[in-house]
């Protein structure tokens, strides 16, 4: 059995995920009615985020009390891109809309959850998040409150003596191994997840709304191969293009089947690691992102709301325009921590054309019929470019003490 498991791993995990990808396809289209493929993927999805606030919690604390000097201007510098990159997002998404136009049909597709009231509502839960039961906050997998309990007992444990700080990082180590043993079953997974996709929704889905589809996922695709790379090039002024595919490759694939930032937590912790980037910072910036870094969301709630507009012959003039980029974004932050994410954010952003709740809640349903395309792809997004702007930050603080080396950008084995 221990040969087998290490030809297994011996075999590179992009090309057994594109195997698993391509099979779960060809049987979703051939034996639909298979249905017991698919518990694969949720197998696997549940294993992930079942131990991610594990591993978040323990590695944060193990990495704070054990860290030497402090790296808090690279994290900094990670925080930086990733609100630029979500302002940006937003910037684009409504420009985008503007230029292309989308109208939709809507129809009584209602949700049973009730959406935030506002951005002041949005605040409130977050700052409620950080607060939370650290018990909590780990069953409930609070992002949030699991950093700020993380950080908290990591700076107190520096005071702890070296077998203290042994035992955590032992802990920390041995999640981690586990968290190992679960990616290296991820082919598995997306082969669950791809046959119940295909199984489930066809291609139909994109003949229903491929307009809308469209320019959501032409938004999403500029903002990774077009502004994400321009700020790559102003950071390390280096061709970004190799780390931007190493990302797609190794990140957002994972991301896009999974649908979840924090079930690809533990596969980005593992990208950084092979990238040779500082523990002290991705423990901390991976999470973060997860919670903040939400490029897709702002696009999501940007596009819909804006196509809301158009549908109801609303003339969107510049400063609302410009007041719907600062909704999109505050709104796409706070997303995490709202049941349903950022298509319930959408009546917040609505509210500022002055459309009705009842009319939000159907553009909210027309989100949910497509969010299996969408909600993948900003998925992707958002969990690929946490690795990529945490090593951006990296490798331009080694820049600046000219200690980078352009190879640094390639995954090590």
């Amino acid at each position: 059995m221990k040969k087998v498991w290490d030809k297994w791993t011996r075999i590179a995990l992009v090309k057994r995920i594109l195997v698993g990808l391509i099979l779960g396809a060809i049987l979703g289209i051939a034996v639909p009615q298979a249905t017991g493929i698919a518990i694969l993927g949720d197998v696997f999805v549940s294993a992930l985020k079942a131990i991610a606030p594990l591993l978040v919690f323990f590695l944060v604390i193990s990495s704070l009390c054990n860290a030497g000097k402090s790296h808090g201007g690279v994290i900094k510098t990670v925080i930086i891109l990733y609100m630029f990159s979500t302002v940006l997002a937003a910037v684009i998404a409504v420009f985008a809309s503007m230029a292309f136009p989308v109208k939709m049909t809507l129809a009584n597709a209602a949700t049973d959850t009730s959406a935030p009231q506002g951005i002041v509502e949005v605040l409130n839960n977050l700052l409620l998040n950080v607060v939370a039961n650290p018990v909590s906050s780990l069953v409930n997998a609070n992002y949030v409150g699991i950093l700020m309990w993380a950080v908290l007992l990591g700076l107190a444990f520096r005071v702890a003596d070296k077998m203290t700080k042994k035992v955590l990082a032992d802990v920390a180590d041995g999640i981690s191994m586990v968290v190992t043993w679960i990616i290296n079953l991820a082919p598995f997974g997306i082969f669950g997840l791809v046959f119940n996709t295909v199984s489930t929704n066809g291609l139909d889905i994109f003949t229903t709304y491929g307009k809308l589809l469209l320019l959501l996922v032409g938004c999403m695709l500029f903002i990774y191969f077009v502004t994400n790379p321009l700020l790559v090039y102003w950071c390390i002024r280096q061709n970004p293009y190799p780390l931007i595919f190493h990302c797609l490759k190794r990140s957002a694939l994972t991301a896009f089947f999974t649908r979840s930032s924090a079930a690809n937590i533990p596969v980005n912790l593992t990208l950084c690691k092979r990238l040779g980037l500082n523990p002290d910072t991705f423990t901390i910036s991976i999470p973060l992102g997860a919670t903040i870094n939400m490029a897709g969301a702002s696009i999501t709630i940007s596009v819909l709301a804006l196509a809301a507009a158009n549908t109801l012959g609303i003339v969107v003039d510049l400063p609302t325009a410009l007041l719907l980029c600062l909704i999109s974004t505050v709104g796409a932050c706070g997303a995490s921590g709202v049941a349903g994410g950022s298509l319930l954010l959408i009546p917040v952003a609505c509210a500022s054309f002055g459309i009705s709740n009842d009319i939000a809640m159907q553009v909210v349903g027309v989100g949910f019929i497509i969010s299996v395309l969408e909600d993948a792809c900003e998925t992707a997004l958002n969990s690929s470019s946490d690795v990529l702007f945490t090593a951006v930050a990296e490798f331009s603080e080694r820049r600046k003490n000219g200690t980078f080396d352009p190879k640094d950008m390639v995954p090590h084995n």
